[in-house]
């Protein structure tokens, strides 16, 4: 209304999703006036709902790997923590190599996952296939081996998250779609939507598949781009294997893929299409299952004839290298990204959580600073993501 004064908040969050609201729950813990706005109707109903549940640090750079070692930390103890079912369970990652050229790049990257703490190893091809009896020994030379990774369910512990956030006085405006940045002298000062305006000092654009659509309110252009991916469920089966089994070898039409048996005894599974599909279209294709299923019934001779339940596609919000866009905008003063997280948004949420409140409050650490260095939302994009 005209002449009444918006509402003050020390933060606006853009986004109640896999990053937005644990970002959310721990600004409002270190007593920061928290306030986050969605356009869905609750939390976590963008690409949160959609993600397969695998939370691992076997990354291929230092803020990955620092990040997700402190999210496994919280996933992992939540429930002792908080009381929450959120599903968690440490089942692990496998990468296989079938490929001299898988063989080195899992085993380079072991020097700097080791460096940084990674409980990860190499096992040959028998060891492999003791921990995972169904995989396909021909041609198997081995693979890495990570027993502190896991999974958990993305909507129970997107809810806990949501809970907790709002326990700790943070407040949310859901079905309200961003329509405007507001700044004054190069500086953000609040953020409009289709139905009120908030004034704030700092505003954090963590609005995953649409964060580049949020950026260009404020006159900003970041490389981030939705890619459409698709994941499958099948039937329940005895449980007979645990760790997430990762395929990192190009194929035709996909770069890799990934499955693993949730704790229902469900086979959860996802591909990464090659070329990208660019768009937001989310509606499943004919296409995704022949496609996957040649990959994984190769790798896992035994799913031959197992049922599949469901499929889906969700979006996965990627940059040009495969590493996210966090840190404080040059061009206007007071807005954070906090964008661009390629699919793993679940698992990098609540570490990337703990370090936003971090650099909001000015309190970053040595290791803060290197971790956002790679994040660097400025970078020259020149290298790549091996662990996509």
């Amino acid at each position: 209304m005209p002449g009444v004064k918006p509402q003050h908040y020390d933060v606006i969050v853009i986004g109640a999703g896999s990053v937005g609201t644990p970002i959310a729950m721990n600004l409002a813990r270190a007593g920061v006036k928290t306030l986050v706005i969605d356009r869905e109707a609750s939390p976590g109903q963008g690409s949160n709902k959609r993600a397969i549940g695998g939370i691992r640090a076997t990354h291929s750079d230092p803020a990955k790997i620092r990040l997700c070692m402190r999210s496994l930390e919280i996933f992992s103890t939540w429930q002792e923590v908080y009381g929450d079912d959120i599903e968690w369970v440490k089942g692990g990652y496998v990468f296989v190599a079938y490929r001299p050229e898988e063989v080195k790049i899992l085993k380079d990257l072991l020097v700097i996952q080791k460096q940084y703490g990674l409980n990860i190893d190499w096992l040959p091809a028998a060891d492999l296939l003791a921990l995972i009896p169904g995989l396909n020994p021909d041609g198997l030379l081995g693979g890495t081996y990570s027993p502190d990774d896991g999974n958990a369910s993305s909507l129970l512990a997107q809810h806990a998250m949501y809970r907790q956030a709002v326990s700790a006085g943070a407040a949310f405006r859901f079905n309200e779609k961003v329509t405007g940045l507001d700044t004054t002298g190069g500086r953000i000062t609040g953020v409009e939507t289709d139905r009120e305006r908030y004034s704030a000092d700092v505003v954090i654009n963590a609005a995953g598949p649409w964060a580049a659509n949020v950026a260009r309110l404020a006159g900003l252009d970041i490389p981030v781009r939705p890619d459409c991916h698709e994941a499958a469920i099948t039937e329940p089966v005895a449980r007979f294997f645990s760790p997430m089994v990762v395929d990192i070898r190009p194929a035709a039409d996909s770069s890799s893929y990934y499955f693993y048996q949730h704790i229902t005894g469900q086979i959860i599974f996802c591909i990464t299409p090659s070329p990208n599909i660019w768009g937001e279209d989310m509606r499943e294709t004919s296409q995704f299952l022949p496609l996957v299923a040649r990959r994984m019934v190769d790798i896992m001779p035994r799913l031959r004839n197992i049922r599949v339940r469901r499929t889906w596609r969700g979006l996965y919000p990627m940059t040009p290298d495969g590493f996210p866009l966090v840190g404080w905008a040059k061009e206007v003063s007071g807005l954070i990204q906090a964008a661009g997280m390629c699919g793993q948004g679940f698992m990098l949420g609540p570490g990337l959580g703990e370090l936003i409140t971090r650099l909001v409050l000015n309190r970053t650490t040595e290791d803060d600073e290197e971790t956002l260095s790679y994040m660097n939302p400025y970078r020259e994009f020149t290298g790549q993501e091996l662990l996509k």
